[in-house]
């Protein structure tokens, strides 16, 4: 840790542009939310869950509370939470709908959302009620570009 803060700050010296995070997965076909959600949709329904950025600053996941099939999600408004060794955070839906699916294998093992977050990890499903909510999140671009920014910031 020491060397690469002693690497950043040469760098920052040395006017030399450092690229902190290049491992996070970012997947093209996505939607995301500035509080690091992602969104899959198909057609009128979508597959929801964090992001590998996330999931990584998270640390190990230790718990994930989510609702139950039937309940309505709002865009912007948390529907569960993810517990980690560092902290606990709410999960925001991407979308407003009706939960269709939540994804079970979660309850037993949730180390998937670090392991996998954009396949064995997803938390639920939504049946979308207004698919224009869509186009006010990002694409993979925008999303790669906030995530630098943020962590510049930091």
């Amino acid at each position: 840790m020491a060397s690469k803060l002693w690497a950043s700050k040469a760098a920052s010296y040395l006017k030399i542009s450092v690229f902190h995070r290049g491992f996070a997965t970012v997947l093209k076909d996505f939607k995301y939310c500035d509080s690091h959600e992602w969104v899959k949709v198909d057609g009128t329904s979508a597959t929801v869950g964090i992001t590998d950025h996330a999931q990584d600053h998270l640390g190990d996941v230790v718990y994930v509370e989510l609702p139950q099939v039937g309940t309505t999600v709002t865009q912007g408004a948390s529907f569960g939470a993810v517990e980690s060794v560092k902290a606990t955070s709410d999960v925001n839906s991407p979308v407003s709908g009706k939960v269709i699916e939540v994804n079970e294998e979660l309850s037993n093992s949730p180390g998937l959302v670090n392991a996998s977050p954009y396949e064995k990890g997803w938390m639920l499903k939504v049946e979308i009620s207004n698919v224009d909510e869509v186009n006010s999140l990002m694409d993979s671009e925008k999303y790669s570009k906030f995530c630098e920014e943020e962590d510049a910031s930091h």
